[in-house]
C-alpha cells in the first residue's frame, strides 16, 4: 500500500509525459516481477519487503502514468482557439450563478464551425474537448473593468438565462486552452481543470450577430447534480439572508461557492473552515444516523433478522447511505477519505478481521489515490490525512470501555483538538501561510455546534423546509461568536511559507510535543517545531534588489524588494465583479513571501492596474500610497494618494529610486490616463530597472529629452507591448538587457505586438511575457538572467504553448 501511493506521488513530478507503451511497458514489468515474487514467498523464500515496495511504486508509477496520458489525449486542438463553435451539450454540474455571470460545465455531445467559419462546405473539426468550462456573461458587464467600480457601487447587470444540470443546449463558443496564471505558492488551476476532466475553457458568445443559444430539452443525465441545485435553490428561495443560505446550502450540497467572500475570511481566521465544508464530521455523524435508522427498520422485519443479522445490515446501510450523501455534497477528499475509511471499518468487522489503525489509515489512503491520484496535490487531502495520521500517532490505545464520564469525554476531546491544531500549525503555514491563535477555542464550541446542531437541521430541511429557518439562526448565532473572535488582537499569525522539508520537521515536531512520551523526548519536538513557525523567506543583501513580475493575467502588478524594504508597482486588473488580482493573486502572494510593503505605487487609473488594489490596501495598512489618480478618485478614500512627480527620489538599504514621469505640468493637459502613468526607476548603481506603466510614444519622447543618457537593464514593457509604445528612440536610449511583458493569454488587445515583439528582436533584447513564463523573478546580483515560474514549476498538466 505504501508503494501504490509513493509512486503516484512521484508520476506527479513528471514534468513531461512519457509514451503510453513506455507506461505499459512498465506496468507489466512491474506486474510480472510481483507474480514471480509472490511465488517465491509461497515457496519459502525470503523476505523481500524492500524489494515489493518498489515494485509497488513502479506499478502506481506506471498506472497513473497511462491514466494521464489518456487524459491528455483530449486535449484542446490549438487551432480551435479563438475561434467560434456551435455546440451541442449537456449541462454536468450545478451551475454557480455571481453578479451578471453565469459559470458552468458542459459535456459537449458534437460542434461544429460558427460564425465567419460556419459555411457550408466547412467540414467542422475533427475532434473537440467532450467537457467543457463555460462563463456567460451578462451584456453589460463590461462596466466591470471601470475604474469608477472600485470602491463604489456594483452595476446593475442583467442576469443570464436559466440554465440547469441535466438540460441540453445549442451554443456557440469561443474556446482556450484552460491557462491560469502560475506564481509561487499561488493556486493551480490548471491543475484543478485536469483534475475535474476539463480540456478547455471560454464563454457563450451572445452578440448579434451570433445565433442566441437555445435549450433543447432536459435529460435524464447528471440526476445528482439535478438534485443538488434543487436543493441548493430552494435553500436560497427560504432563507431570506443569502449570506446564511449560503453557509447551509454548502453544509447540504459541498457547494463552498455559496458562502460569502467575507464569511469565509472570517471562518480562517478563527480556524473553522473546515466546518463549512463537507468534512469527515459530517459524513461519519451522517452514517452513525443512517446505520441507527437501518438497523431499527431491520429489527421490525422478521424475515431480515433470519436473513442476516441487524447489526450487519445496519453497518453495510449507514455505509452506503453515506456515500450517497458523500456523492450527493460533491465527493470531495474529506467525503472520499471518510467513506474510504468506514467502509474499510465496515469490511473488516464483516469479516471478523482486526487491523492496526495505521494499516486502517494506509489503506484508506491507497484508495483515495487509486480513485484519484492527482488529490495528493490538493490541500484538503494533506490536512485530512495528517490529522488522522497524528491523531493515530497520539493515541494512548486506552479504549473508552464501559460507562465513562461526560467530563472525560469532554476532555478527550478537547486533548484531541488541540494535538490536531499543534500539530498541523506548520503544515498550515506551508498551505495558507496563516495560522489561526484562536482555532482552538473556536473549535471546541464550533465544532459540537455545527456537527449536532447546524449540519442536522440543514440536513432535515430537504424533508421539512421550516427546519432551514432553525438552521439559519444557529449559523447566525456561530456567526456572531466568530466574529467577536476572529475581532481580537492577534486572531491569527502569517509568516513566510516553510519548504517543504522544513513543514515536514515541523509536523514531525507538533506530533513529538502531543505524544504521550517522557517529557526529554517530547521537548525534542520543540526545535523542530520553532524551526517550522519561525523561517523567514531570503531578502536582498544591503545594495542589492529583486523584482518579481507576478503573474495576472491583463495588467500589470510588480514587486520589487530591498534587504528591508518592499515596494507593489500596480495592483493587477479586476477579473470580474467578485474577483480581482489583489484577492487572487497578490494577497496570498505577499503572505507566502511575508512581505510587508512600505510603498504601493498605481501607476495611473486604468483598472488593470489599480484593480486589487483594495485587497491589497486592506492588507498592508501601513503602506503608503502613491499614484498619478485624481483627487476625486473612489481609491482616495480607502488610503490618501501623494502625487508621483518627475524629480522625487529616495533610497532604501543602498538601492534608489526615481520618479521619471510625469512633470507636474502633465497632470494638467494629459489627454488620458496612460499619459500620466507614473514611471519608476530603482537601480544601486550596478543594475538598474525601468517599470513604465501605460507611457506612449509621445511620453517615451519626453522622457528620453529629460533623461538622455538613462540606461537599464530590465525594461517593463510600456503599455503591455502595445503598438502605440516601445518606440526605436526609447529602445536605443534605455539599450535593456531584457524586456518583460505583463499580459495575458490570448488577450484581445494582442499584446505584445507583433511589430514590437520585432523591434526587440532586431536589437537583441530577450523578451520574456507572463504567459509563457508564468511569474518571473529577477536579481540585481544577475542581471543577466532571470527565472519563469512556469519552467521552475513545470509540471505536465500545465499549458504550454
Amino acid at each position: 500500500m505504501a508503494g501504490s501511493v509513493l509512486g503516484a506521488a512521484l508520476q506527479l513530478q513528471q514534468q513531461a509525459l512519457w509514451p503510453l507503451p513506455a507506461y505499459a511497458a512498465m506496468l507489466l514489468a512491474a506486474m510480472l516481477a510481483l507474480w514471480v515474487l509472490a511465488r517465491l514467498r509461497r515457496r519459502g523464500g525470503r523476505s523481500t519487503g524492500l524489494l515489493a515496495l518498489m515494485l509497488g511504486v513502479a506499478l502506481a508509477f506506471a498506472a497513473v502514468g497511462m491514466r494521464a496520458v489518456l487524459c491528455a489525449e483530449g486535449a484542446l486542438d490549438p487551432a480551435l482557439e479563438g475561434r467560434d463553435l456551435q455546440v451541442i451539450g449537456v449541462v454536468a454540474q450545478m451551475p454557480q450563478r455571481g453578479e451578471g455571470a453565469l459559470r458552468f460545465r458542459l459535456d459537449v455531445e458534437s460542434a461544429r464551425w460558427a460564425g465567419k467559419d460556419a459555411s457550408p462546405d466547412a467540414p467542422g473539426p475533427s475532434r473537440w474537448p467532450t467537457r467543457l468550462a463555460l462563463g456567460w456573461y451578462a451584456e453589460n458587464t463590461g462596466l466591470w473593468a471601470r475604474p469608477a467600480r472600485i470602491g463604489g457601487q456594483a452595476p446593475v447587470a442583467s442576469v443570464p438565462a436559466e440554465l440547469h444540470a441535466g438540460e441540453r443546449w445549442r451554443m456557440t463558443v469561443r474556446l482556450r486552452a484552460p491557462h491560469g496564471n502560475l506564481n509561487p505558492h499561488g493556486f493551480d488551476y490548471e491543475l484543478l481543470m485536469w483534475e475535474q476532466g476539463v480540456r478547455a475553457a471560454g464563454y457563450v458568445r451572445t452578440g448579434s450577430n451570433d445565433v442566441p443559444p437555445e435549450r433543447l430539452g432536459s435529460t435524464w443525465q447528471h440526476p445528482v447534480e439535478r438534485a443538488r441545485e434543487a436543493v441548493r435553490d430552494a435553500v436560497f428561495e427560504r432563507v431570506a439572508d443569502k449570506r446564511l443560505a449560503g453557509v447551509i446550502a454548502a453544509l447540504v450540497t459541498g457547494d463552498q461557492g455559496a458562502i460569502d467572500r467575507a464569511d469565509w475570511d472570517i471562518f480562517r481566521a478563527t480556524g473553522v473552515a473546515h466546518l463549512m465544508s463537507i468534512s469527515g464530521l459530517h459524513i461519519t455523524m451522517f452514517a452513525w444516523l443512517a446505520a441507527a435508522l437501518v438497523g431499527a427498520l431491520w429489527r421490525r422485519s422478521t424475515r431480515g433478522m433470519l436473513w442476516w443479522p441487524s447489526p450487519h445490515a445496519a453497518l453495510v446501510g449507514g455505509v452506503l447511505l453515506a456515500t450517497l450523501y458523500a456523492l450527493f455534497s460533491g465527493w470531495g477528499v474529506p467525503s472520499q477519505r471518510t467513506v474510504s475509511m468506514l467502509a474499510t471499518v465496515a469490511l473488516l468487522r464483516l469479516t471478523g478481521r482486526r487491523w492496526p489503525a495505521p494499516n486502517v489509515w494506509l489503506g484508506t489512503c491507497t484508495v483515495v489515490v487509486a480513485l484519484d491520484p492527482w488529490a495528493l496535490m490538493q490541500a484538503g487531502f494533506w490536512l485530512s490525512f495528517v490529522a488522522v495520521g497524528v491523531l493515530f500517532a497520539t493515541d494512548s490505545g486506552e479504549s473508552p470501555a464501559g460507562r465513562t464520564s461526560l467530563v472525560a469525554r469532554l476532555l478527550r476531546m478537547l486533548r484531541e483538538q488541540w494535538v490536531v491544531t499543534l500539530a498541523l500549525a506548520p503544515l498550515t503555514l506551508l498551505l495558507f501561510q496563516q495560522v489561526s491563535l484562536v482555532g482552538l477555542l473556536a473549535n471546541v464550541l464550533a465544532i459540537p455546534w455545527v456537527t449536532l446542531v447546524v449540519t442536522p437541521l440543514a440536513m432535515l430541511g430537504v424533508a421539512i423546509p421550516p427546519s432551514w429557518d432553525l438552521a439559519a439562526w444557529a449559523v447566525q448565532v456561530l456567526a456572531w461568536f466568530l466574529q467577536w473572535l476572529a475581532g481580537w488582537p492577534l486572531a491569527t499569525i502569517s509568516t513566510g511559507a516553510p519548504p517543504a522539508w522544513l513543514a515536514l520537521c515541523g509536523v514531525a515536531g507538533g506530533v513529538l510535543l502531543a505524544m504521550r512520551l517522557p517529557l526529554a523526548l517530547r521537548a525534542l519536538g520543540l526545535p523542530l517545531l520553532l524551526s517550522a513557525l519561525l523561517w523567514q523567506p531570503a531578502r536582498p543583501a544591503a545594495g542589492e534588489f529583486d523584482l518579481l513580475a507576478a503573474d495576472i493575467g491583463q495588467g500589470n502588478a510588480v514587486l520589487v524588494r530591498t534587504a528591508h524594504h518592499a515596494l507593489l508597482y500596480d495592483t493587477g486588473p479586476r477579473y470580474s465583479l467578485e474577483s480581482d488580482a489583489g484577492l487572487r493573486v497578490l494577497v496570498p502572494l505577499l503572505r507566502a513571501l511575508d512581505v510587508r510593503l512600505d510603498t504601493l505605487v498605481l501607476s495611473h487609473r486604468d483598472a488593470d492596474h489599480t484593480g486589487g488594489a483594495p485587497a491589497v490596501l486592506a492588507m498592508q495598512p501601513q503602506a503608503g500610497l502613491r499614484s498619478s489618480i485624481e483627487d476625486t478618485h473612489p481609491l482616495q478614500d480607502l488610503r490618501q494618494s501623494d502625487r508621483c512627480v518627475a524629480g522625487q527620489q529616495w533610497e532604501w538599504d543602498g538601492v534608489r529610486f526615481d520618479f521619471l514621469h510625469p512633470v507636474a505640468s502633465d497632470y494638467e493637459t494629459a489627454a488620458k490616463p496612460n499619459a500620466i502613468s507614473c514611471v519608476l526607476r530603482i537601480g544601486n548603481g550596478r543594475a538598474s530597472a525601468l517599470l513604465a506603466g501605460d507611457i506612449e510614444r509621445n511620453q517615451e519622447s519626453a522622457l528620453v529629452q529629460r533623461e538622455p543618457g538613462l540606461r537599464v537593464d530590465l525594461l517593463l514593457a510600456p503599455h503591455h507591448g502595445s503598438k502605440t509604445s516601445s518606440s526605436a528612440l526609447l529602445l536605443d536610449t534605455l539599450k535593456p538587457g531584457i524586456v518583460f511583458v505583463q499580459a495575458g493569454y490570448r488577450n484581445r488587445f494582442g499584446h505584445p505586438a507583433e511589430e514590437v515583439r520585432k523591434r526587440y528582436e532586431a536589437r537583441g533584447i530577450p523578451v520574456v511575457d507572463s504567459p509563457h513564463c508564468g511569474a518571473v523573478g529577477w536579481q540585481s546580483v544577475s542581471p543577466k538572467e532571470w527565472k519563469c515560474e512556469r519552467t521552475a514549476a513545470r509540471r505536465y498538466w500545465q499549458h504550454q504553448q
